[in-house]
């Protein structure tokens, strides 16, 4: 158990048999009555965003989660299909439980996962992902990198806007926070 106090962000938190990441919190002291805290909360079922107020030093389950460095195989009906790089275990995720990730997976991608209990709550792509572009239009002679952008359809299923100058066949990073071209990578 922890107290209001401790609160951190990223910290993941068990209420009420439900799993919920701590996106923000603010501890508020009114001129008026007892102090609380303000948070925003995800629910790392679902992926939605609450927001709950708790009473300043109100106790909390903190809910302890092991993170395991792990290599995407490959994809069998609605699971994804992992294993673990030191024990070559090999463990199907669910695509409720892969979310997001879903879209920058690749056949070898090294991937973070959250187990709580044994039983995967969530995968964490890495920061920046290489991809080849499958589909766009195709690029004109004089397009610049600063000349605007165009939708491209990657290997992964993705869309993402890109430089006039890309065409299908290049290879670009892309950010997997934001889900935006970074580079050309060719």
């Amino acid at each position: 158990m922890i107290t209001t106090a401790d609160f951190r962000n990223g910290m993941t938190i068990e209420m009420d048999d439900v799993l919920y990441n701590i996106v923000y919190f603010q501890h508020v002291k009114p001129g008026k009555g007892g102090a609380f805290v303000r948070t925003r909360l995800k629910n790392l079922k679902t992926g939605a965003v609450v927001e709950k107020t708790f009473r300043a030093g109100e106790k909390v389950e903190l809910a302890i989660l092991d993170k395991r460095r792990m290599q995407f195989l490959y994809r069998e009906g609605t699971n994804f299909i992992f294993m673990d790089t030191e024990t070559y275990e090999q463990m199907p995720v669910s695509e409720d439980e892969v979310g997001e990730a879903a879209t920058f997976l690749l056949e070898g991608t090294q991937v973070e996962i959250s187990l709580y209990e044994g039983k995967a709550v969530g995968v964490e792509p890495p920061v920046f992902v290489e991809m080849e572009v499958t589909d766009t239009a195709p690029g004109v002679k004089g397009d610049t990198a600063s000349g605007g952008s165009k939708p491209a359809t990657l290997e992964s299923g993705l869309v993402v806007n890109v430089p006039l100058f890309i065409d299908a066949g290049s290879r670009i990073k892309v950010d997997t926070r934001s889900g935006e071209y970074v580079e050309r990578v060719d």
